[in-house]
């Protein structure tokens, strides 16, 4: 399946603090090496009509960004015109029925940049509510992409990651511009691997974990994981038998890039190079980052290991036990 290059997080003038106008956003996401984005003003969905004239050039899936009183999160797919509920708090117990309301149209509800470094911008309900966790959020103010915010987010993420995989309920990591101002779009980016640019394809392809996120469009990742016969990408399941995964890693666009790979005993294999090939046992998944000296480069999604036998289901990514 092809993969395509998209930003879930994005704002015209219609948000507070914003500058674009529908028309500028579209012309930077091309310019950014983008297939498509999401339009998530904060806690409004009357310019869902403002991209039609621009459909031939772009996907624009519609979307909202909730901003509730204990953090914000992300509606993405929503049927146009569909405003989801904000402005109440963790103790009020909303939240679950508006994620409902969002699922409900096919949409995907995700946990917006968690640790973000403003009144409210922490995000206080647990990622397990949520299809996916924004762990790269854009530069804001600052011309360094990767923030300490971000570093707290994916470190939250990966600790909580082989508990979820061990009861079939992790959760999927994107990265997002959450543009306002020119020259954000697209930085960083998810790379989503789909049967099609639609946005019912795409979704279904995040929620399932199958993307990974670029610092921009000049970041190539070629990641496999493979047994025996079987090769496996960023959210796919590949049975092992029981036996060591061989590991390959091939980087493009980050010269001085180092390689980390991670298992649920931490990183277990580390290069300063742009292709790493390495073997993992004993573990429930794998997955990899990219950085430099200054910044991260790349983040996928994990492979997932499983040795085939009945008493080890396949895990995938789920929604929490009072949507199922």
């Amino acid at each position: 399946m092809p993969w395509y290059r998209g930003d879930l997080h994005v704002h015209t003038a219609r948000s507070r603090g914003a500058d674009r106008t529908p028309e500028q956003v579209v012309h930077e996401a091309r310019a950014a090496g983008l297939d498509f984005i999401a339009t998530t003003e904060h806690d409004t969905v009357d310019g869902h009509g403002d991209w039609a004239p621009y459909a031939d050039e772009l996907l624009v899936i519609p979307g909202q960004e909730v901003v509730t009183r204990t953090g914000h999160w992300l509606a993405v797919g929503l049927r146009p015109g569909r405003l989801i509920g904000s402005h109440y708090g963790i103790r009020d117990g909303t939240v679950d029925r508006e994620l409902a309301r969002v699922r409900a149209d096919g949409g995907i509800c995700v946990a917006a940049h968690p640790h973000a470094p403003y009144p409210a911008g922490q995000l206080a309900y647990p990622l397990e509510l949520f299809d996916a966790v924004e762990v790269w959020n854009g530069p804001w103010t600052s011309d360094v992409p990767w923030q300490a915010d971000n570093g707290a987010a994916l470190a939250e993420w990966s600790r909580g990651l082989a508990a979820g995989v061990v009861a079939g309920q992790w959760r999927p990591v994107i990265g997002n511009s959450d543009a306002h101002l020119a020259g954000q779009l697209g930085t960083p980016q998810t790379v989503v691997r789909a049967a099609a640019l639609t946005a019912s394809d795409l979704l279904a392809s995040v929620r399932g974990g199958h993307c990974w996120i670029a610092a921009s469009a000049e970041v190539t990742l070629g990641f496999e994981v493979s047994a025996g016969d079987g090769i496996a990408g960023p959210g796919d399941v590949l049975g092992t038998s029981g036996a060591p995964v061989r590991v390959a890693v091939v980087v493009g666009g980050v010269p001085d890039g180092v390689i980390r790979v991670h298992t649920e005993q931490g990183v277990v294999a580390e290069r300063a190079a742009t292709e790493l090939t390495a073997t993992v046992a004993d573990s429930g998944f794998v997955w990899v980052s990219v950085r430099t000296a200054e910044t991260m480069a790349a983040v996928a999604n994990p492979v997932l290991l499983v040795d085939q036998s009945p008493a080890h289901p396949s895990p995938s990514p789920s929604r929490s036990s009072a949507e199922r």
